[in-house]
């Protein structure tokens, strides 16, 4: 008997084979959504189940159905594909015509009536990708001069010939470089960004950018694409995926650029950059540049903490979300900004304490002040302990900081100070006094007095400045605050570039468990002591005659005995463990 013909399907080299047995049914492209609704149809009428077909094509019985139907109504236009969306009114080629003659200084009029549209629309697509930088040609007396030629035209293009149109052909490769505009007048609805540009030269930015690379570079180099992402901040995009909605074309007039990087290839170049430089180190760089140039009158510095929420698959440690009052997935980003509320440097680690993210921070701070700068740092109860404090005095700081409750009895009698705030002096009632700290020695103490009464201490060790000053600059340390509110409303401090967790063996010390072991049994021994203690009350006031009372009372003792004996022997293993 011969082998039974059975309908298969076969793709190859973006081709698609429909067999029945030995014989070819069908073969179309495999982006041809129009022939293969033709060949649904055309073997369900053949005869084939309706199940056979949508299987051996990888659909629902359901949808082969659907195609079927819109066969009968509408024959085979039913089965074509229809193109999304509002059709476009200029062609890819078009397009290309219309930026080549604006580049050649044609008006948008002038190209709107050549390529029968509005010149509203010609308007948009210059916005958008902006003209082609064209270059005439040079005549061939210089060799050196053809060499640096980074575009040509081409006179082999016998339509555009036909027409009289000028032709610009862009190489396959251009230098790096070759989106930087060289001089012209052009429209920029962003010029306002060019403000930031000042900025930039006193803190020395084009230095700074010139240690970073990113590799070989085509069109953009890596000052523009650098300059690019700057200016897409400073117009508010709060990430990277914000700078696609600017307009390409006039984005790019703001940093000399005919038209700034697509989305794709500026995430690209920005993570290739990133992925060869030390982004702390371009911080501190930028902190130091920006603290010359303009220094703040006050040695004062806040440091904080910031959580970030992590909602990747990496197993990431939790954290306190104090904005949902949860503990979650997350980085902790210490930050610390000066007297202005400018921020100077920063940290990120796992989410752990104040206390142990501070030394981090502290030596990227004097790395950026110098080994000799005076500075002191102010930070909230979050890091009032005295390993924190023991850190600043290491490294060379005085800190400030409210002491955690319960308040300490004073010693000292108050005094009047005076105070400002918002322009007005305050009298305010202070007791300054020398305390000692467990862990860490002798530091200064502040009690604030209101109606007769402490309310608030505060721990320093700066001895020279006065009581009122410290106190006022420890109020201001809401100036961080205010810089982590503003910086998540304008500059996505709150969102993550990546998901992708870097995993690394984790140091920290863990628990010994023949010391759990340990701890458990001393727990279940006491425990059991205290149940044996009851014992005895229990028996003495319960039911019962004097005899059989005496008679338990020898049980009850030795219980006792045993719980005792028990407990000092859980005591003893536990001690050397």
């Amino acid at each position: 008997m011969p082998e039974p013909a059975v309908l298969r399907l076969h793709a190859s080299d973006g081709q698609v084979l429909v067999t029945w047995g030995r014989t070819l049914v069908y073969r179309y492209e495999a982006e041809d959504l129009g022939m293969r609704n033709l060949a649904i149809v055309a073997l369900t009428d053949a005869g084939r189940r309706v199940d056979e077909v949508a299987a051996v094509f990888g659909l629902t019985a359901t949808y082969v159905s659907i195609l079927r139907g819109k066969a009968r109504r509408h024959g085979s236009a039913g089965l074509v594909g229809r193109r999304r969306g509002r059709p476009t009114k200029l062609s890819d080629r078009q397009v290309a015509r219309a930026r080549a003659w604006a580049g050649q200084g044609w008006t948008q009029q002038a190209i709107g009536e050549r390529l029968g549209c509005a010149r509203s629309v010609i308007s948009v697509l210059l916005a958008r990708l902006g003209p082609t930088p064209v270059q005439d040609g040079l005549p061939a007396t210089s060799s050196t001069e053809h060499e640096h030629e980074s575009t040509q035209l081409e006179p082999d293009d016998t339509e555009a010939a036909k027409a009289d149109l000028p032709v610009l052909a862009e190489p396959v490769a251009p230098p790096a470089g070759s989106a930087a505009i060289g001089t012209g007048s052009y429209r920029c609805r962003y010029a306002g960004a060019m403000m930031l540009f000042p900025y930039l030269h006193v803190v020395g930015a084009r230095g700074i950018f010139a240690t970073l690379t990113g590799g070989p570079a085509r069109r953009y180099g890596d000052l523009g694409v650098l300059t690019t992402a700057t200016l897409g901040f400073a117009l508010g995009a709060g990430t990277v995926e914000g700078t696609k909605h600017l307009r390409r074309g006039e984005a790019g007039v703001a940093v000399g650029l005919a038209t700034t990087p697509e989305l794709s290839t500026l995430r690209a170049r920005l993570s290739a950059l990133a992925d060869k430089s030390d982004p702390m180190g371009l911080q501190r760089a930028f902190a130091a540049g920006m603290l010359a140039a303009d220094p703040a009158a006050e040695a004062v510095y806040f440091v904080d903490d910031h959580f970030v929420p992590y909602a990747g698959a990496r197993p990431v440690a939790k954290g306190w979300n104090t904005k949902r009052r949860h503990a979650q997935p997350g980085r902790d980003d210490t930050l610390v900004v000066d007297a202005r509320g400018r921020a100077v440097v920063f940290g990120s680690g796992e989410p752990t304490s104040l206390a142990s993210n501070l030394p981090a921070v502290l030596a990227q701070l004097r790395a950026v002040l110098g080994p000799h700068a005076p500075i002191l740092l102010g930070f909230d109860r979050g890091g009032a302990y005295p390993s924190a404090f023991t850190t600043c005095r290491d490294g060379g700081a005085d800190w400030v900081s409210y002491r955690r409750a319960p308040l300490v009895a004073t010693t000292a009698t108050p005094v009047q100070a005076t105070i400002t705030r918002g322009g007005q002096q305050v009298q305010v009632m202070l007791a300054d006094e020398n305390v000692d700290i467990k862990g860490y020695g002798t530091a200064r103490q502040l009690t604030l007095y209101e109606h007769d009464a402490p309310v608030l201490q505060v721990l320093t060790s700066d001895t020279t400045a006065t009581p009122a000053g410290l106190l006022y600059w420890l109020r201001a340390r809401w100036r961080i605050e205010n810089m982590f509110k503003y910086a998540a409303a304008h500059n996505g401090i709150d969102a993550l570039a990546d998901y992708g967790m870097d995993i690394g063996p984790d140091t920290r010390n863990l628990t010994n468990p023949a010391r759990t072991a340990a701890r458990k049994t001393l727990a279940a021994a006491q425990d059991e002591l205290a149940t044996a203690e009851r014992a005895l009350p229990q028996l003495l006031a319960g039911p019962g005659t004097p005899k059989q009372k005496n008679a338990a009372l020898p049980g009850v003792h030795a219980r006792i005995d045993t719980a005792i004996t028990a407990a000092d022997d859980a005591k003893t293993a536990l001690r050397p463990i």
